[in-house]
């Protein structure tokens, strides 16, 4: 369980303010390299189910690097990422412009992906920064694989059971209807209850997790059919269906992540 460090220096206070106000500047355009994603874990993962649409998030804002450079030592890395995270969400409960909600819902897109992991890609999963990593990752994974997850929530989902209406997605989802849910859980964390987009993000990924199972079952299950014809072509369906399981797997660990992080929000112990 984290708790709230003791406010840095100075100049580690600056590095965590600049690091919440980025989120209020714009970035340059999109470009290929999705690849480049440092997933929270190796939950988000690309699904190579199908075709995914690739995006390199944009150079980090100066001042960031600023604040960052230097080789700072863990403690003020760690005080800098529980800073920024509650600053973060502080600023978007606090304002009413949709430009703030939004700008913060890109922040992947405008100051990137690897700047961010600098502050919270190591931090606790039972803290603040460490659920608004997973989350702004489910985010950038749900986009870029659309089209797979929409394939696998209809395989792990194909009757609408309870998680289908916590997480608020139709029984046959589309790639748009993903697109929509990954905004809306994320955007739900700043401007609705955070616990119930914590939930929502677990119940989710616990449909998808079931639909990799489902989709590994039956690629064993398509290999073995020949009665042990073709043992090459089995053993790569083996190996693909381990593939899938593993992330799986790491899927149903992060939901755990989220559920817990809305356990602890709720009693008012996620910093």
């Amino acid at each position: 369980m984290s708790t709230r460090p003791a406010y840095p220096d100075s100049s580690n206070s600056s590095a965590a303010a600049a690091a919440a106000h980025a989120s209020a500047h714009g970035g340059s355009g999109l470009g290929p390299g999705f690849g480049s994603l440092r997933a929270a874990g190796a939950a988000f993962g690309p699904v190579r189910m199908g075709a995914s649409r690739p995006s390199r998030p944009a150079q980090l804002d100066p001042a960031v690097a600023d604040g960052l450079a230097g080789g700072m030592d863990p403690q003020a890395i760690s005080e800098m990422s529980h800073l920024s995270a509650a600053a973060l969400l502080d600023r978007v409960r606090h304002s009413e412009d949709p430009e703030v909600v939004h700008r913060v819902l890109t922040l992947v897109e405008t100051v990137g992906v690897d700047e961010i992991a600098e502050l919270w890609s190591d931090a606790e999963p039972d803290s603040l920064p460490g659920v608004l990593w997973r989350l702004y990752m489910l985010r950038t994974w749900m986009r870029a694989n659309r089209d797979s997850i929409a394939r696998l929530w209809r395989l792990g989902e194909p009757v609408a059971t309870t998680a289908s209406a916590i997480a608020g997605v139709d029984q046959a989802p589309t790639e748009d209807d993903i697109v929509r849910l990954a905004d809306s859980i994320l955007s739900g964390a700043f401007v609705g209850d955070f616990a119930v987009a914590l939930e929502r993000a677990a119940a989710f990924t616990d449909v998808v997790a079931l639909g990799l199972r489902v989709e590994a079952r039956r690629r064993v299950q398509r290999a073995t059919a020949n009665g042990g014809s073709a043992p090459e072509a089995e053993q790569a369906a083996r190996a693909q269906a381990a593939k899938l399981l593993h992330t799986g797997a790491n899927l149903m660990s992060t939901a755990r992540t989220f559920e817990h992080g809305a356990h602890l929000w709720r009693r008012g112990r996620l910093e």
